[in-house]
């Protein structure tokens, strides 16, 4: 995979940010984003329409543009080829693997689930480019039977999965928590609410980069 993933990865989750004026305000954050250097994007809206999320989906890729920022849109695999996206995230009860890297074609990032307390079995078998381990610590903005691992779960999948595999911590990390997570062995933070909670998005993910860079 040519793609060289960033420290932080912004997941931008339609159920932290408040929907008033909601097409505005992508198009606002997108832009303001793009600006502070975000070059890998996450959007993830479990309850919207397929309709609703190829139209947000239209004014992130404008506004991220191709050339500078992956996109990659959570779980609905047949919709990334009409949003113009990068790749896919899938976890259990989305498409495999296997079916999503099918449906992607070998040129897109495919992300999925790699563990909790232990690495899925076979997982490193899958065609994933990356792997999303966690909950790391308790997390409101997923809904999850899972207890949190924190950082000695994080060394305990990292010597399971080895050293070249692309582990993303996910789950309640801050930016005091952050550092540790990736001196245990995280390759990546994903950061949903965080960030995007933050009076000034784009502001507070710079202030992630400056601090883990």
């Amino acid at each position: 995979m040519p793609f060289s993933f960033p420290k932080v990865y912004p997941i931008l989750d339609a159920g932290v940010i408040p929907q008033v004026g909601w097409a505005e305000f992508l198009k606002r954050l997108g832009g303001e984003l793009a600006e502070a250097g975000v070059t890998l994007l996450e959007y993830r809206n479990k309850t919207r329409s397929d309709a609703d999320v190829l139209a947000d989906a239209a004014i992130l890729r404008v506004a991220l543009p191709a050339g500078t920022v992956k996109l990659i849109l959570d779980d609905r695999v047949e919709l990334v080829d009409r949003a113009g996206f990068d790749g896919v995230h899938v976890d259990a009860g989305d498409a495999t693997p296997a079916e999503a890297r099918r449906l992607l074609g070998p040129g897109r990032i495919l992300g999925t689930f790699g563990g909790s307390e232990a690495l899925v079995e076979g997982i490193l078998k899958e065609p994933a480019d990356y792997l999303s381990i966690g909950p790391i610590f308790p997390t409101t903005t997923k809904q999850t039977t899972k207890a949190p691992i924190g950082a000695e779960g994080v060394r305990r999948l990292r010597e399971e999965a080895g050293a070249n595999a692309v582990l993303v911590a996910v789950g309640g990390v801050t930016l005091e928590t952050a550092p540790e997570i990736l001196a245990a062995g995280a390759s990546v933070v994903g950061v949903s609410a965080a960030i995007f909670r933050a009076a000034d998005p784009a502001g507070e993910f710079r202030r992630w980069v400056a601090a883990l860079d």
